[in-house]
């Protein structure tokens, strides 16, 4: 499959489900920015309003996520994100109330973020992407799910090149997230719960894995 039969497949899905809240999970360095980003042009080319959303802009201050250690793979894996918040502010928000917060933190600076809700059409989509998505926090929260697959080879080689970590993803200095990412993919199984899982690998060539959405 090619990469736009890909997007026009998952755009059919969340059409023909009435989607309104979408997830795009999967390991760091999957692509699940740039597929969702993506995704959302295809949407918005259908006449659809879309509102794109990262689990990033919800993460914990710094005291929080490293209260286990710095090298904690479980503090990473729990201790990483504000999924209450996340879950009030954007999933049950685009529900309720029609408009959602697209960040409330930004763990770079250690500072919260001043973000006036952006407000969802009444036929919009809020699409969203990151990391633990399946995590039982957030069960219900998505009307489609899509996870993808990637091997740890080929995400550290492009997060080498975009966040500067070491490209083996056997390096001691990627162990706290290769190690949190694995308890989250040993205790969830993203890839049973989620309606789409497709194997990202090489992006130009995604290969569909698994659809249960009506076609």
């Amino acid at each position: 499959m090619d990469r736009p039969s890909l997007l026009a497949l998952l755009a059919d899905r969340i059409t023909a489900r009435g989607a309104r809240v979408v997830a795009v999970d999967g390991v760091d360095g999957a692509g699940k920015t740039v597929l969702a980003d993506a995704l959302g042009v295809v949407l918005a080319g259908r006449g659809r309003d879309v509102v794109r959303v990262g689990i990033d802009g919800f993460h914990h201050p710094r005291a929080v996520r490293y209260r286990r250690g710095r090298t904690s793979p479980m503090g990473f894996y729990r201790d990483s994100y504000d999924v209450d918040r996340f879950r009030a502010e954007v999933v049950d928000a685009a529900r309720t109330h029609g408009a959602v917060r697209t960040a409330a933190f930004d763990h770079r600076t250690d500072r919260p973020v001043e973000a006036a809700p952006v407000p969802v059409a009444p036929d919009g989509v809020v699409l969203v992407d990151g990391i633990f998505l399946h995590r039982p926090e957030l069960d219900g929260a998505w009307d489609l799910s899509v996870f993808l697959r990637a091997s740890f080879a080929a995400t550290f080689a492009r997060m080498s090149v975009r966040d500067g970590c070491p490209p083996d993803w056997r390096d001691p200095a990627n162990a706290r997230y290769v190690e949190g990412q694995r308890l989250y993919l040993a205790e969830i199984d993203p890839e049973a719960r989620a309606d789409v899982v497709v194997d990202n690998d090489d992006p130009a060539r995604p290969v569909l894995v698994r659809d249960v959405t009506p076609g």
